[in-house]
C-alpha cells in the first residue's frame, strides 16, 4: 500500500510555480495576482482563505482580500464582482462559498468573468472541460488527476466509481476520468445517494473517489483487495477526548481500508493539499493567457 501524499505533491507544485514566478521577476514581467472575495465570517471559508493568501506570498504572487460584512447585499456583491472582472490587475478570482443566504450563489458565481474564474465553477468553464476544451478545471479535480498523474497510477481500461455527484467534484472528476489521456481512459460509474446495491459497484471497482460528506462511509467490506482509494471528503466529528473538541476524517474507514488497498489517500493531507496547488496553477495559466 502507498500512500498518495498531497502535501508532498502539493510543495512540489508550489515549489515549481516559485520558480516560474522569480524568472518572470528577473525579465521584469507582472507576476500573478489572485484575489479572494470573502462575505461574512464562517469558520472554515476564513481557514481556508486565509491559507490560500499565505500561499500566494510563499509563492511571490500578489494577492488581495475582499471582506465583506455578512450584510452585504447581493447587489453590493454583484458590484465587487463587475469590478474584478474589468480590473486588468487582477488574473483570477474566487467568491469563497458559502454565501450567506439571502445571496443568491448561481447569480454570483454566473456574474463571474470565466477568464478569471479560476475556481473553474462558470458553466462556461465546466463546459469547456466535459468538450476536452483548454480551460480552468476545478481545483479539487484538478489536484486528484494531477495526483494520479504523479504516482502514475494506472487508470486505462480500469473501472472507476466515483460516489457523489456535487457539480464540484463527482460530477466533473467523472468526466475527467473518462477522457482520452493519462489519468483517463477509465470506464466510469457515477453514484449517488439513490444508487442501490451500491456495495455491488465498489466491489467491481479498481478505483473509488468518494465525495460524499459521510464520515467513514467506505468500509473494508465494499471494496476488493489492490483498489485505489481517493478520500475527497473531510468531516469534523466531535470528540471530547481531543484537544480541539473534534477529529478530522474523510468518506473512508482509512484504518481498515487501508489494509486492502494499493494506493489511498489520507484525510487530512491528500486531497486538501492538491485543491490549493491546483487554483494556484489556474492562477498562473490565468495570466499567462492575459500576457499571450
Amino acid at each position: 500500500m502507498e500512500i498518495l501524499d498531497g502535501k508532498k505533491v502539493s510543495n512540489q507544485i508550489k515549489e515549481e510555480i516559485t520558480v516560474e514566478v522569480a524568472q518572470m521577476k528577473e525579465r521584469g514581467e507582472k507576476v500573478p495576482r489572485l484575489a479572494a472575495v470573502l462575505v461574512g465570517n464562517d469558520g472554515a471559508s476564513l481557514t481556508y482563505v486565509g491559507s490560500k493568501v499565505r500561499s500566494c506570498k510563499k509563492i511571490g504572487f500578489e494577492s488581495t482580500l475582499i471582506h465583506l460584512p455578512e450584510e452585504t447585499t447581493e447587489e453590493d456583491l454583484l458590484k465587487q464582482v463587475h469590478q474584478l472582472n474589468n480590473d486588468p490587475a487582477i488574473d483570477g478570482y474566487i467568491v469563497q462559498l458559502p454565501l450567506p443566504k439571502h445571496i443568491d450563489e448561481e447569480k454570483v458565481l454566473m456574474a463571474v468573468d470565466p477568464d478569471k474564474d479560476v475556481d473553474g465553477f462558470h458553466p462556461t468553464n465546466f463546459g469547456k472541460m466535459a468538450l476536452d476544451m483548454e480551460t480552468f478545471i476545478s481545483a479539487t479535480p484538478f489536484g486528484i488527476m494531477e495526483l494520479l498523474k504523479r504516482y502514475k497510477v494506472e487508470t486505462e481500461g480500469k473501472h472507476t466509481v466515483v460516489i457523489g455527484r456535487s457539480h464540484i467534484v463527482g460530477r466533473p472528476i467523472s468526466i475527467l476520468m473518462s477522457q482520452k489521456g493519462s489519468p483517463g481512459n477509465s470506464t466510469v460509474t457515477l453514484a449517488h445517494s439513490r444508487t442501490k446495491n451500491l456495495k455491488d459497484l465498489t466491489l467491481q471497482a479498481d478505483i473509488v473517489i468518494s465525495a460524499l460528506g459521510v464520515p467513514k462511509f467506505l468500509k473494508a467490506d465494499m471494496v476488493k483487495d489492490g483498489v485505489v482509494i481517493i478520500d475527497v471528503g473531510i468531516t469534523r466529528v466531535p470528540d471530547e477526548t481531543k484537544e480541539k473538541g473534534y477529529y478530522i476524517t474523510g468518506d473512508v474507514d482509512f484504518e481498515n481500508v487501508s489494509k486492502k488497498a494499493s494506493y489511498i489517500t489520507p484525510v487530512p493531507g491528500g486531497v486538501g493539499p492538491m485543491t490549493i496547488a491546483m487554483l494556484l496553477k489556474n492562477t498562473l495559466l490565468a495570466r499567462e493567457r492575459h500576457n499571450a
